[in-house]
């Protein structure tokens, strides 16, 4: 029964950490085009921006229920701790989805009067974006927890570090918006996209940079893990690794290449999550709770196991054969609307 407490919740864990994984890369590049829509000034060009990710959308966006469900349900003492500290940006980010998927199926209907729609788009796009770095940084500074509960103010996540990681991640998503499009998009489209692609891969290093220098700062905790021996020896291939990803995404949107730019971009995040994740492992609500103090009983964590275990495969099945099957690039006047 020990080994079956101890494995419950990692494989919980895994659930969680899967959803989070995929919905960040999925509608990352989702969000990253909506981010981009203000730098495409003509009626085509947005057309074919939005058409790149008409049929990809909706269903990427599943993953951000299943990952709010994982910690709902497996851990619901973490939920209950984390949510009084970030109910406004958990519902601004709501709202700015929703906005942004009503604005994306009435730009079609709205034509030729489609203006006020394309900047519901980019809008929404923009602040759930910034809304999720809020929320992540408000993890990465640490909640206080009192007796068991949250101990903080309604608006203890309004602080500088917050709005860098709000910033950042605008910046992140908008680099993965830009490589979908030259995976996808041709023409000037195409073309923009790279213009962007380099300045906004600095910007993500330069507020990637700046949380991993903070945190260790501000957080004695995660500094001991990173920099105390033998920890740094292993854990420094991680910036390398993330230096060495960034010099291949620069070059292969400087030389034209068309998947390795995304494929490098989508390595960035990963790499990102494997540094939160190193920084942070066992807890899931750092530093008060770990995974398995937090998780529910162990069966309700068998239960949604199982449902877990038919839903996930269902899922990736669907967004592999959706991928499959409007694979390619878009030329102009195609569209999937």
């Amino acid at each position: 029964m020990k080994d079956v407490a101890f494995i419950l919740p990692v494989l919980l864990l895994l659930v969680l950490v899967t959803a989070v994984v995929l919905y960040v890369v999925l509608d990352g590049f989702d969000l990253g085009i909506g981010i981009l829509f203000p730098f495409y000034k003509e009626e085509a060009e947005r057309d074919m921006v939005m058409n790149s990710v008409a049929p990809f959308w909706d269903g990427n966006e599943t993953w951000l229920v299943m990952g709010g469900i994982a910690l709902w349900v497996g851990f619901p003492i973490a939920f209950a701790m984390i949510m009084p500290a970030v109910y406004l940006p958990v519902l601004i980010m709501l709202l700015a989805l929703i906005f942004r998927g009503v604005a994306f199926e009435f730009r079609w209907v709205a034509k030729p009067h489609e203006r006020k729609w394309d900047i519901a788009f980019a809008g929404g796009s923009i602040l759930a974006a910034f809304a999720q770095g809020l929320i992540l940084g408000t993890l990465l500074q640490e909640i206080p927890i009192r007796n068991g509960q949250y101990a903080g103010g309604p608006l203890d996540w309004a602080n500088l570090f917050n709005v860098m990681c709000g910033l950042g991640l605008v910046v992140g998503y908008g680099l993965l918006g830009a490589c979908w499009l030259m995976l996808k998009a041709t023409g000037t489209v195409e073309q923009k996209a790279r213009k962007l692609g380099v300045p906004l891969l600095f910007a993500l290093l330069f507020f990637v940079a700046v949380v991993s220098i903070w945190t260790p700062l501000q957080i004695p905790r995660i500094a001991e893990r990173w920099f105390s021996t033998p920890n740094f020896y292993f854990l420094s291939q991680v910036p390398l690794a993330t230096l060495l990803l960034a010099w291949v995404c620069w070059r292969s949107i400087r030389k034209g290449r068309t998947i390795q730019p995304f494929a490098s971009a989508v390595g960035l995040f990963l790499l990102a999550f494997v540094g939160l994740a190193i920084s942070n492992i066992p807890y899931i609500v750092p530093p008060t709770l770990t995974i398995w103090e937090g998780a529910a009983s162990p069966p309700s964590q068998v239960f949604f196991l199982v449902g877990a275990s038919i839903l996930i495969p269902m899922i990736i099945a669907y967004t592999i054969v959706v991928f499959w099957l409007f694979r390619g690039k878009l030329q102009a006047g195609e569209g999937y609307h």
